[in-house]
């Protein structure tokens, strides 16, 4: 059987080098610059649409509008609002780029750790940035629940530290894990039904339509989870506890 890993390996397509730095274009960088130009292509036709009676598209952006910004405002409040561009574009790039993974011959940019690293990376610095100029010095107090006792602060004040570390740790991980495994498994069903003939290949097909199904809910789901996750590390900022 083929190695299930063999979908994520990168090989490059064409060799580019600037100051030194490889900068190849391979699979993972077409995908990501097709998945910025759908969503670019998606937003800015349906802004500069101007009708009076929507259009499907116009209703479909107009509805994620509205998500997305009860979501900010649930998690940040309403001057939460001038990060919306940030929030809407990481939901849509994650999403898009989940969805796209889920096309044969394409490339799951979400299942690599380092892309969803940087993203992770970025938004949480983003929210320390944030609570430090709101707060200065006083949003330290992040690190001291409220009504500890002062005998247990050299105890919770390690303790939550480290649960601030694992935050960026955790968001990144669980959109990696999730479409690693997803797609693994796709490759393994796929494998056992080429290689079992028609007499029992039709059982590991079943699960392979199954489970593809599942995994488009899962794009969505992925992407919804990182893109609350964010509302509430920036929400923390704009009001810690």
């Amino acid at each position: 059987m083929e190695n299930p890993l063999h979908i994520f390996e990168l090989h490059k397509i064409v060799p580019l080098s600037l100051f030194g730095l490889d900068v190849s274009l391979n699979k993972a960088v077409l995908v990501m610059f097709l998945v910025v130009g759908l969503v670019a292509l998606l937003m800015t036709g349906t802004c500069t649409s101007g009708s009076l009676v929507p259009t499907k598209r116009q209703s479909l952006a107009e509805m994620l509008v509205e998500f997305l910004r009860g979501m900010i405002h649930e998690t940040m409040g309403p001057e939460g609002m001038r990060f919306f561009p940030l929030i809407a574009g990481l939901f849509l790039f994650i999403l898009f780029g989940n969805l796209l993974g889920l096309i044969p011959g394409s490339y799951t940019v979400t299942s690599q750790l380092v892309v969803t690293g940087v993203f992770a990376m970025g938004v949480y610095l983003l929210s320390l940035v944030v609570g430090f100029q709101l707060h200065g010095v006083k949003f330290l107090g992040i690190l001291v629940p409220p009504g500890t006792p002062g005998w247990l602060l050299p105890l919770m004040i390690p303790i939550e530290m480290i649960s601030q570390l694992a935050r960026p740790v955790s968001l990144a991980v669980r959109l990696f894990a999730n479409m690693t495994a997803g797609h693994v498994i796709l490759g393994v069903l796929f494998a056992l039904t080429l290689s079992g003939g028609w007499m029992i290949g039709w059982l590991p097909f079943s699960f392979t339509v199954a489970l593809y199904g599942l995994e488009v809910g899962i794009a969505f789901i992925q992407a919804y989870i990182f893109t609350i996750l964010t509302c509430v590390y920036m929400g923390d900022a704009f009001h810690p506890h």
